[in-house]
C-alpha cells in the first residue's frame, strides 16, 4: 500500500499497510522507542483499506484486513485509524500465531516471576497492569500473554495499553502526557486512549520470566480473595486462548503443565489502590 511501517512488539513482526497517512505517524510517534524493524521479515502483514474509492476521500471509512481477516467486521472511522491498526495487529495474532499459546491476558514481572491476570473484558485487568507497570513492576503485555510450548516462561508482548473510560483519567495522572495516545471518542467501546510502556518494558521486551500467580481480577466490588480449582482454571483459560485448539496436543501439555504448577485465586477490589496493594499482598505470600 501506499503508507507502510515495519513494527516488531516481543518475538511479533508486523508490516501495517494504510491507504492514509495519518495512522502510521501515530504509531510511528507512539512506537518510537521500540527496536527499528527496518528490513526486517514481518510475520504478518495488516492493511487498512478503505470500504471503496470514494470513502478514501468522502468520510473516509477504514476496513481492517490482512493475512488474517473477518469478512463480516464493521469498518472504523479514520479518526480512529490508530485503533483499528492495534486491532489489525492483534488480529494477527489472534488467527495465525502458532510458535506459543496465547491467552487473552495481562502479565507484568518482578524479580524474574511473571504475574498473569485474566478475566472478562471490564474485569479491569489492563488498568491494574498498567498501574503495577508504574509501581516497581515490569509491563510485559496488555493484550496477549505468550506461553512457551516447551519452557513454560511466559514471553513479553508489550504493546500499547488500551486503555478504556474511567481507566483514562486513571493512568493520565500517573504518567507524562508524551506517553499517552491521543484520544479516540465514541469508539465502539467506549473512549479509548493508549498509553505507552515504560523504556524498561521495552528494552527488555525479548527477556521473559516463570509465571509464578495467576489471578482472576474483578473490579466494582468489595475485596475478597478466592482460590479457583485447576479444573476450573483449566477450562478457563481454554476459553481465554485464541490457538488453544490450533496448537493441538502441544498446546494441552503447555496448559496442564501451567495449571498444575501455577497458584490461582480470583480477587474482588473497589478501587486501584486496594487491588495494588491487595496483589502486593498475595504476591509476598507467595515468597
Amino acid at each position: 500500500m501506499r503508507h507502510n511501517l515495519t513494527l516488531r512488539i516481543g518475538p511479533a513482526t508486523f508490516r501495517i499497510g494504510s491507504a492514509w497517512p495519518q495512522p502510521l505517524r501515530e504509531l510511528q510517534r507512539l512506537y518510537a522507542t521500540y527496536p527499528d524493524a527496518t528490513g526486517r521479515i514481518a510475520d504478518f502483514t495488516v492493511r487498512l483499506e478503505p470500504t471503496s474509492l470514494v470513502r478514501r476521500w468522502i468520510r473516509p471509512s477504514i476496513f481492517i484486513t490482512g493475512d488474517h481477516g473477518l469478512a463480516d467486521a464493521a469498518p472504523m472511522s479514520l479518526a480512529h485509524g490508530l485503533l483499528a491498526a492495534e486491532m489489525g495487529m492483534n488480529l494477527q495474532m489472534a488467527l495465525g500465531w502458532r510458535r506459543h499459546l496465547l491467552l487473552h491476558a495481562s502479565s507484568v514481572e518482578k524479580d524474574g516471576r511473571v504475574l498473569v491476570m485474566t478475566g472478562e473484558s471490564g474485569s479491569g485487568k489492563s488498568t491494574l497492569a498498567a498501574q503495577l507497570g508504574e509501581r516497581g513492576w515490569r509491563l510485559m503485555g496488555d493484550e496477549f500473554a505468550l506461553l512457551d510450548l516447551v519452557a513454560g516462561q511466559i514471553l513479553p508482548f508489550p504493546r500499547l495499553v488500551s486503555l478504556k473510560n474511567r481507566a483514562i483519567d486513571v493512568m493520565a495522572s500517573d504518567v507524562p502526557v508524551a506517553r499517552m495516545g491521543p484520544l479516540l471518542a465514541a469508539t465502539a467501546k467506549g473512549d479509548i486512549r493508549h498509553l505507552v510502556p515504560r523504556a524498561d518494558a521495552v528494552a527488555r521486551m525479548d527477556e521473559g520470566g516463570m509465571p509464578a500467580l495467576l489471578l482472576f481480577p474483578r473490579f466494582g466490588h468489595a475485596v475478597d480473595v478466592r482460590p479457583v480449582g485447576q479444573g476450573e482454571v483449566f477450562m478457563r483459560l481454554t476459553q481465554a486462548s485464541t490457538n488453544y485448539v490450533a496448537l493441538g496436543e502441544a498446546g494441552f501439555e503447555a496448559l496442564t503443565r501451567f495449571v498444575t504448577t501455577v497458584p490461582a485465586a480470583a480477587i474482588d477490589f473497589p478501587s486501584g489502590d486496594e487491588a495494588i496493594a491487595l496483589v502486593e499482598r498475595l504476591w509476598a505470600e507467595r515468597g
